[in-house]
């Protein structure tokens, strides 16, 4: 309450601007798509007459593509931005904080360094929040040594890190991001603290680097910690007992920084894995950590990262419990969502890595209709919202832990009592991965999990304060973008074909423009359809001379290039409002073709190929690891195809085709029946050509270019010959 004693909010929410104006340029593009429909329908040509086939395939694209079109607006309809008021949480509540469970993810030491976890780790141990109600948990899917060490070591250098952040208010807290961005020293002080710090890492850093060249921990190492006992009885990484060690007991006296002040609790899980028990992947290990921090902290607030995101605002803590402690609003609020940032984006965005628009726009507009979509990643959740509690009225919030008394027990007591909660057997006959914790089955376990919990009644929030409040490392290859968006459209299309299905889940309880929005990216396989139709078949019609679309002077031209210039007008301004430059949206449209083209399209048949038992459920890792030429390249924002794949067979196939027809275009244009030609097929002749444009990296890739990140020879070969094939099929056979 304020000093007047009338309620003062903790957030506040504002609607977009310009609402009006997008939802009468939503209509007029509307009215003409409906255009487009009764032009293909009134104009279908008879069975004799050529192009029928391919106007039919035409009409069902257009029909899809408008259809979908429909859908996307639920995400741009109601656009609502949020603001926070922590200083009016530090009035109102001092001190007297909920605790903060922080779940940080990793898999695998190879692909995601261990120097990169530890930083992810050591910069939300040093949030500005009372360090006795934090609490960080490793997750280690790994099950390495070397990962485990590497934590051992960052409890040590913490004991200087959180004072060193806190005397200086550092930010970012990931020391690799702080030491590359620090500017000069405030003072002499400073300056030789600066340098201590320095050095501290350093050492760590180079202890960690030789254990990881040399692949094992020495034998001197071993005898000195205990911990590393636990690995005596690993077979492998997929077949060992449960490793828990808690690395700093927070609420033991004993455990301070160099300052004297308490340090937050950290504590090590690899839980167990056998061959014969399927393990869940990340949902597994969520809710894994989930069970055992229970038992040891129990936060009502668990923050989950993955290891490659570290926190970039040491004050995100508060900003979401903004959101749950709002006395009026914050009851209903399951978990606060921030977008998935990344810190080495080019300024040009080559592999459109950002998500700019889905971030800065589309999560907007889910927020106005109840909440945003929970993305795996820089969320914060309402323990018991995880835990399967469904959202009533009546229902306050208890932010006090359950374990402030805890049963006094040493550490390895404790740490031997709860390895059973990690056990590959603890969750047969119960309801965890299903009514408790994040769903199985699905590689995108955070959306449907997300979903759950708002069918519960639950709202969720998403906060994308100026701020960004954690930063990854976003894909450096085509290969790996394509691969990362093949996963993830193929969850979401699981998705859409499970009982959980925003189709049919949750009518009646959720809002209809939510349950758009979630069929905004589980339709993202089944464009793939439509759009290689669109980008092959009216290019080889003009092999023939055979138009697919109304001529210049038809009236009907009208509506096709009102809503070509109208939708990519509006696409053009979407990204610019959200940060980007021109040649980035261009580069966003290319990927946006290659995503379409390639990971939708294997993402829709690896779908149908496992509902039939031909095909069964994984999950790929992106990698985090990337050569230094590879860097280079990307750094010079030069696309990198060195990698033998069947997508970049498909785009090789499809790029070579559009080149085919539109060198036979030019070919025709230099003749007499140039003008006739132009005037009867415009649109086709434009969508060649933009396609031809927009592949221009491709084919400095299939010919031109002699490094490393050329396309490599036997996809140059594939291509050629096929789309050779296939045009000349179709210029002598239709």
């Amino acid at each position: 309450m304020g000093s007047d004693g009338y309620y003062v909010p903790l957030f506040e929410t504002e609607r977009g601007k310009g609402r009006m104006m997008y939802r009468i340029f939503a209509t007029s593009m509307f009215v003409c798509i409906v255009l487009i429909w009764v032009y293909r329908a009134s104009h279908v040509p008879t069975w004799s007459e050529d192009g029928r086939l391919g106007w039919m395939g035409l009409f069902g694209a257009e029909l899809w593509f408008g259809l979908y079109w429909v859908v996307t607006q639920s995400v741009r309809w109601n656009l609502i931005f949020r603001r926070t008021f922590k200083d009016r949480l530090s009035l109102r509540y001092g001190n007297d904080l909920p605790g903060v469970d922080i779940f940080v993810c990793t898999a695998d030491p190879e692909i995601e360094p261990p120097m990169m976890v530890i930083n992810t780790v050591l910069s939300v141990m040093a949030y500005d929040y009372p360090p006795e109600k934090l609490a960080v948990y490793l997750s280690d899917d790994g099950g390495s040594d070397l990962t485990y060490y590497a934590l051992l070591q960052a409890s040590h250098f913490s004991k200087h890190w959180i004072p060193y952040c806190k005397k200086f208010k550092v930010e970012p807290r990931s020391p690799a991001a702080y030491f590359d961005s620090v500017s000069d020293p405030l003072d002499d002080n400073h300056a030789k603290e600066l340098l201590l710090i320095k050095k501290l890492y350093a050492d760590m850093e180079n202890r960690i680097e030789t254990a990881t060249k040399l692949g094992r921990i020495s034998e001197e190492i071993k005898f000195e910690h205990k911990g590393f006992s636990q690995w005596n009885s690993i077979s492998s990484r997929r077949d060992h007992d449960t490793i828990l060690q808690i690395l700093i007991d927070g609420k033991d006296p004993v455990a301070v920084d160099v300052e004297g002040c308490a340090l937050p609790t950290l504590v090590y899980l690899a839980r167990e894995k056998r061959p014969q028990h399927h393990h869940n992947f990340k949902a597994g290990a969520m809710n894994a950590l989930i069970r055992v921090s229970s038992k040891i902290s129990n936060g009502p607030i668990i923050l989950n990262v993955d290891c490659d995101m570290y926190s970039n605002d040491s004050q995100s803590v508060r900003d979401a419990l903004c959101f749950f402690m709002d006395e009026e609003n914050g009851n209903e609020v399951a978990f606060v969502q921030f977008p998935q940032n990344f810190k080495n984006i080019t300024k040009n965005e080559i592999y459109s890595g950002s998500m700019r628009v889905i971030s800065e726009v589309e999560f907007h507009g889910l927020d106005g209709h109840g909440g945003p979509l929970y993305i795996g990643t820089g969320c914060f959740h309402r323990r018991d919202t995880l835990c399967g509690r469904k959202f009533t009225k009546a229902n306050g919030s208890e932010w006090k832990s359950e374990n402030d008394i805890k049963i006094k027990e040493s550490v390895n007591e404790q740490e031997e009592r709860l390895k059973d909660l990690a056990s590959c057997t603890y969750e047969n006959n119960t309801q965890w991965g299903k009514e408790m914790g994040l769903k199985y089955g699905c590689p995108v376990e955070d959306v449907i999990t997300g979903l759950s919990i708002q069918y519960k009644g639950w709202k969720s929030v998403y906060f994308n304060p100026q701020r960004k409040g954690f930063l990854g490392v976003g894909p450096t290859s085509l290969d790996q973008t394509l691969v990362q968006s093949k996963r993830w459209s193929e969850g979401d299309l699981q998705i859409l074909l499970s009982k959980y299905s925003p189709a049919w889940y949750g009518l009646g309880k959720l809002h209809p423009g939510l349950l758009l929005g979630y069929c905004v990216y589980c339709l993202w396989p089944p464009n793939s359809l439509a759009t290689l139709y669109y980008s092959i078949i009216p290019s080889l019609y003009l092999l023939k001379g055979i138009p697919l679309f109304p001529q210049i002077s038809s009236p009907w031209f009208l509506p096709f290039a009102y809503v070509i210039v109208a939708k990519y007008s509006c696409s053009f301004a979407e990204f610019l409002y959200s940060g980007g430059t021109a040649l980035g949206w261009w580069n966003d449209q290319r990927i946006w073709l290659y995503k379409r083209t390639t990971s939708y399209f294997f993402a829709l048949l690896d779908t149908i190929l496992g509902f039939i038992g031909f095909s069964d459920l994984a999950f790929v890792i992106s990698t985090k690891v990337t050569d230094d030429d590879t860097s280079r390249r990307y750094e010079q924002e030069t696309m990198e195809f060195g990698a033998s794949s069947t997508m970049f067979n498909i785009l090789g196939l499809v790029a070579m085709l559009n080149l085919i027809c539109f060198v036979w275009l030019v070919k025709m244009v230099v003749t007499d029946a140039g003008t006739v030609f132009y005037e009867t097929m415009a649109l086709q002749i434009l969508l060649c050509g933009l396609l031809v444009l927009i592949n221009l990296p491709l084919y400095q890739a299939l010919f031109l270019r002699k490094d490393r990140g050329k396309m490599p020879y036997s996809v140059t070969f594939k291509s050629v010959v096929l789309a050779v094939f296939v045009c000349t099929c179709f210029a002598f056979l239709y």
